[in-house]
C-alpha cells in the first residue's frame, strides 16, 4: 500500500512527514545558469547510475508523463508544483512503487531527494534520506564547501540542504479561535508554517505544513529534534482543543452534517469537499463517526483532488464534470467493504 494511504504515529493530528535534501553535482553549473547540453549530461549521468542506487527506484523522464499524472504527483506532494509546470526538456524523477522515495532531477537543484511517511516519523526518514544520500554522493560526488557545507542554487538551502516538514490537521484549534496564536508561536521558534503545498500557498481544510527555515549552522539531528519538539507541542494543543470541543453537542452536529453532505450530495467542488473532510476526519479520529476507517478517510482526501479524481475514474473531466463525479467516487469509497 502506498505511504499516503497508511496510518502512522500520531496520525490523528500529523498526516504525514517528509525529509527533503537539496544537492548539486560538483563541476556542473547550477540550474539557474545551466546550459541545455550540461543539463542533459546531468540527466544522463543520473539515469546511468539509477540501477546502482537500489530501493526499487525507476527513472522517469518528465516529458514522458502526461499533464494529469504530473498534477496527480503534485497532489500527493511527490513533486513540486513548479517542477510539474516546468517545460524544460531535462527534468526527470526517480521513484519507487510505494512512492515514499522521490528524487527530482534538474528542479531548482540537480537533485531534490524526498522521503515520505504517514504520521510523525522524522527520525526514521532522516536515517533513510542519509542512507540514500551517501550512496548518491559516492556515485556522483556532490558540490560542497568545507565551511558552508552542501552548495545549493538558493542560499537558504546551503549547509545541510535539509528541509524537514510535517503536515498537521488542526481543526479544533481553528474552531476554538486559537489557531493564529499557535501559528505565531511556531514562527517564533524559527519554523515556517504554510499551506499544504509549501511556500506561497494557503491552508486548505485546516491542514498546515510545519518546516525548518534554517539549514546552515545546524546539524541534521538538530533540525529533526527542533521540528519534533514544536510538533509535539502543536499535537498537545490540538488534542486539548478537541477534548474541550467534545463536551459540546455542537461538535457532533457539525461532524454529522459534514458526513451527511459528503454521503448524499450530488455535486461537490474540491474546496467544499476539503472543508467537509476536515470535520469528517476529526469525527473519525474522535470516534464520533464509526463507519469510516483511517484508510478510507485517506482515500477520500486523495481522490477528492482534481487530477487523482480523474486518475480514479480513468478519463479526463472538465471542472463541472469533476464536481458531478466527485460525490459518486466519495460514495464508492465510503461503501467499500
Amino acid at each position: 500500500m502506498n505511504w499516503y494511504l497508511q496510518n502512522g504515529k500520531d496520525s490523528d493530528v500529523v498526516i504525514s512527514s517528509r525529509v527533503r535534501l537539496a544537492r548539486n553535482i560538483e563541476n556542473y553549473t547550477f540550474m539557474p545558469k545551466i546550459s541545455e547540453e550540461e543539463a542533459n549530461k546531468v540527466l544522463q549521468k543520473i539515469k546511468d547510475i539509477t540501477p546502482s542506487i537500489g530501493y526499487g527506484l525507476k527513472f522517469i523522464n518528465l516529458n514522458d508523463v502526461d499533464d494529469i499524472t504530473k498534477v496527480s504527483l503534485v497532489e500527493k506532494h511527490i513533486i513540486s508544483p513548479e517542477f510539474a509546470a516546468n517545460k524544460n526538456k531535462w527534468g526527470a524523477i526517480l521513484i519507487n512503487d510505494e512512492e515514499n522515495i522521490s528524487i527530482m532531477i534538474n528542479e531548482e537543484d540537480h537533485i531534490r531527494m524526498q522521503v515520505f511517511s504517514s504520521g510523525l516519523d522524522l527520525e526514521n526518514l532522516k536515517n533513510l534520506a542519509i542512507e540514500i544520500d551517501e550512496k548518491l554522493d559516492n556515485l556522483l560526488h556532490y558540490a560542497s564547501h568545507e565551511k558552508y557545507g552542501y552548495l545549493t542554487a538558493c542560499p537558504t538551502n546551503v549547509g545541510t540542504g535539509m528541509r524537514a516538514s510535517v503536515m498537521v490537521h488542526l481543526p479544533a484549534l481553528t474552531m476554538t479561535g486559537n489557531i493564529n496564536k499557535i501559528l505565531n508561536i511556531v514562527n517564533s521558534f524559527g519554523m515556517n508554517i504554510r499551506g499544504i503545498y509549501g511556500e506561497g500557498t494557503q491552508s486548505q481544510g485546516d491542514i498546515y505544513q510545519i518546516s525548518n527555515n534554517q539549514t546552515l549552522g545546524l546539524t541534521e539531528n538538530d533540525i529533526i529534534k527542533n521540528i519534533n519538539t514544536i510538533t509535539e507541542k502543536v499535537i498537545q494543543q490540538e488534542r486539548m482543543a478537541r477534548k474541550y470541543l467534545a463536551k459540546s453537542i455542537d461538535l457532533e452536529d457539525r461532524v454529522y452534517r459534514a458526513y451527511g453532505t459528503l454521503s448524499f450530495a450530488t455535486k461537490l467542488s474540491s474546496d467544499e469537499c476539503k472543508r467537509l473532510l476536515s470535520y469528517v476526519k476529526l469525527g473519525t479520529d474522535l470516534g464520533i463517526i464509526k463507519e469510516l476507517t483511517d484508510s478510507k478517510v485517506a482515500k477520500l482526501y486523495l481522490y477528492n483532488n482534481p487530477a487523482n479524481l480523474q486518475k480514479y475514474v480513468g478519463k479526463e473531466l472538465d471542472g463541472y464534470e469533476r464536481d458531478i463525479k466527485r460525490p459518486e467516487v466519495i460514495k464508492q469509497i465510503i461503501n467499500e467493504k
